[in-house]
């Protein structure tokens, strides 16, 4: 039997003990089919027999079932790309909204997504806010978001973060929506920082128990998400144990 819609299917099918020879067919091969043929007829009749025709006309393989293992590594790469593409985007909404409300703070922070910077922006959204406390109150705050770091790299950071305020073009903002945006950017940017590293541990500890995985790692220029990625969506021939 040919289907284009394997996944659904032969779950059923395995899970009823059916025994069928399925072929997955790529939807553009059958499209390509579809198209090549001079009426320009859709029906199940006709779809089905342009579907078994490919049979003849191209080299299709048999479905092969993939491990759990594998599928669960699938799903969790594609759910950190799908993650990752909105993420970005919202990097850069943030990105051109601080433009509009303390563009000199861009410099303070050797990363402007890192978890520090955000936490900081967050707390100091506009140079007002800034100006409004003391050095010290802005050295401590730097400390307490990342005990990692010595007093003295809090205190620079602090510096950096009053004189990007006095110098910000924008010392009063006109539009609180502005403010309001950019406060939900931030925390949206945390929160798909934190999915995303949750993401990754899952898909370490699961790859790791995979052969192939160390064995792509070692070719120069593949780390551990591109070797994840590669192994879940082409090791399409590993069956179930």
């Amino acid at each position: 039997m040919v289907i284009n819609w394997a996944l659904p299917y032969s779950c059923y099918s395995v899970s009823r003990g059916a025994k069928l020879c399925l072929i997955v067919v790529n939807p553009l091969i059958s499209h390509r089919a579809k198209s090549s043929s001079l009426r320009k007829v859709k029906t199940d009749a006709v779809d089905a027999y342009h579907l078994c025709g490919l049979y003849y006309k191209e080299e299709l393989e048999l479905y092969k079932k993939r491990g759990i293992q594998l599928l669960n590594l699938r799903n969790l790469t594609r759910q950190q790309e799908s993650i990752a593409e909105v993420s970005t985007k919202t990097k850069l909404q943030l990105h051109s909204l601080l433009d509009q409300v303390f563009p000199e703070y861009r410099g303070v922070f050797g990363s402007l997504y890192s978890k520090v910077s955000l936490l900081t922006l967050l707390a100091f959204p506009t140079s007002k806010a800034v100006l409004s406390v003391s050095e010290r109150e802005l050295t401590e705050k730097i400390g307490s978001l990342c005990i990692s770091r010595s007093d003295a790299w809090a205190k620079e950071r602090a510096e950096k973060l009053r004189n990007a305020a006095l110098r910000n073009p924008f010392q009063n903002n006109l539009y609180q929506s502005h403010i309001f945006n950019l406060e939900l950017l931030v925390s949206m940017v945390l929160q798909y920082q934190e999915h995303l590293s949750k993401i990754a541990t899952e898909i370490d500890t699961l790859a790791k128990e995979i052969e192939e995985y160390h064995i792509l790692q070692s070719i120069p220029g593949i780390e551990e998400k591109i070797a994840a990625t590669i192994l879940s969506e082409s090791w399409r021939n590993r069956s179930v144990e």
